[in-house]
């Protein structure tokens, strides 16, 4: 059965949605619920999972100094880089087990043994998505499935799942699958062609992602001082 030694949280983006609180410090360093969205990510993780990796890039030293302190296993510098550099550029790329994906902005429950039960049932593809039901005022990529096989993701038409930014994938097996890419939409429209995009049928038991300041203050209205 499939259990999660790794897991990967890109933190590396510019977060202007969240000016001006952005402009002095990095995203996943906003204030939520006594620590910070990438803490509160990292400290949960590390209760089931050993070793967390986190793409820094915008104020990239600064957020590098606050998550070492939280005991992560390394950071990986993707400044100026797409969202999928980290998976064909890194050490990462060698490994040959499942990784757990997640964006810094997620604030979801994860039950890690469905999900991992969830990629083994759907035969252990180089990648599986966790979709949640779209959440109104959220962008998101709409995901079309064949039992369970992806078949589109797109922003042009509505489905009734979209991505949620939380994904299961093999970095090695993506390596030898397809040609190396900076962004994970061609990454899975690679994927999509070799039938080894899959869609998990668990969706986490709560989800949202935080873009804007007025959603940071209504899940933690203490973030506003």
């Amino acid at each position: 059965m499939t259990t999660f030694g790794h897991a990967l949280i890109m933190a590396a983006g510019r977060g202007l949605r969240m000016m001006p609180l952005t402009a002095a410090i990095p995203k996943p360093m906003a204030p939520f619920h006594g620590t910070t969205l990438i803490a509160s990510r990292i400290d949960t993780l590390k209760t089931h999972i050993d070793s967390v990796h986190i793409t820094v890039g915008y104020k990239g030293a600064m957020l590098a100094k606050h998550v070492i302190e939280h005991n992560v296993s390394s950071v990986i510098n993707t400044e100026g880089r797409g969202n999928a550099y980290w998976l064909y550029n890194t050490l990462l790329r060698h490994l040959d087990e499942p990784v757990l994906v997640l964006t810094c902005d997620n604030v979801a429950e994860l039950d890690f043994a469905g999900i991992a039960a969830e990629y083994d049932g759907v035969g252990r593809p180089a990648c599986m998505v966790v979709p949640v039901e779209p959440v109104e005022g959220l962008d998101g990529d709409f995901i079309f499935h064949d039992n369970q096989r992806v078949t589109e993701i797109t922003r042009d038409r509505p489905s009734p799942i979209y991505c949620s930014g939380i994904q299961v994938l093999n970095p090695r097996r993506i390596g030898e699958l397809t040609r190396p890419t900076e962004s994970f939409m061609s990454v899975w429209q690679q994927l999509i062609e070799l039938g080894q995009l899959a869609c998990a049928s668990v969706y986490p038991s709560s989800w949202t992602a935080i873009d804007t300041i007025e959603q940071l203050v209504r899940f933690d209205p203490a973030s506003n001082g």
